[in-house]
């Protein structure tokens, strides 16, 4: 189905030097412009983003320092860009919380006033998520093509999840992966230590994942203002953190680990 557009929709993603809006860069901008006659236009700029491109951005879009030494920031082309994207409405995946934030923050930077008050947004993956829900009842239907009946009964849910895993193990069997690091692998196995490898995003190093290990092994936060930073650094340049984490609001277990690996700092 074409879109039936009455002013030019532009579809448009960023790669960044990091995901942190007001801090981080935009180093790739792409826009794809769809005007109402049918007809695209496309425009990419590669961008000095003049701040650390941090490791793991450039292991998801393989754009080093180097590549972008020599290119504009994104100061010197901020009118083009601003007059390429005039009287459009946006459109991205993930869009309304990265992509779009991100952009007005570095027009703000450039000092290039955009105008958001009178554009619309279209987020893709807010209707791929809200048209395909990612919820129990859901997940039930999709892989056994039957209705879930008494959903939110602690019976039927555990049984439903039971018959789920069996179902993904079949439908999954000989299905290839690939990771953010580009490694290819069939992960969906009857295996419990590979599912288990594979249904979790970080190896957690508390329960809630307020604490997780990094590539070396060492336990890393990953919330508030020291997230990325190892525990025992923190530790070591702010000691008031680890007494501020036990008085807060913290759960017992992480409470728990912080007391360990200060213990273990202590050698005790």
């Amino acid at each position: 189905m074409e879109l039936n557009l009455k002013r030019p929709l532009a579809f448009f993603d960023i790669e960044s030097t990091g995901l942190n809006v007001s801090k981080d860069r935009i180093i790739e901008l792409c826009i794809i412009k769809v005007n109402p006659n049918g007809t695209t236009e496309t425009k990419t700029w590669l961008l000095n983003p003049d701040y650390p491109i941090s490791e793991e951005a450039q292991k998801v879009h393989g754009i080093s320092a180097e590549d972008v030494k020599d290119k504009p920031t994104f100061k010197q082309v901020a009118k083009d860009i601003h007059r390429f994207l005039a009287n459009c409405d946006l459109a991205g995946y993930n869009s309304n919380r990265f992509d779009i934030p991100m952009l007005v923050e570095e027009f703000l930077r450039a000092g290039v006033d955009f105008e958001v008050e009178n554009r619309r947004f279209i987020d893709v993956q807010n209707i791929f998520m809200k048209m395909e829900p990612r919820t129990l009842k859901a997940a039930y239907r999709f892989y056994l093509q039957k209705e879930l009946e008494n959903a939110h009964s602690a019976t039927a849910d555990v049984q439903a999840t039971y018959e789920i895993l069996k179902a993904q193990l079949d439908r999954y069997a000989d299905t290839t992966y690939t990771d953010k690091e580009g490694e290819t692998d069939t992960p969906v196995k009857n295996d419990v230590d590979a599912l288990a490898r594979f249904s979790t995003h970080h190896r957690n190093a508390d329960m809630m994942g307020q604490i997780i290990y990094n590539e070396k092994g060492e336990e890393v936060f990953n919330f508030g203002k020291h997230k990325g930073k190892t525990v025992e650094e923190v530790f070591r340049k702010e000691p008031s953190y680890y007494d501020w984490m036990q008085k807060a609001d913290f759960p017992l277990y992480t409470k728990k680990l912080l007391t360990k690996i200060k213990l273990r700092m202590l050698g005790k």
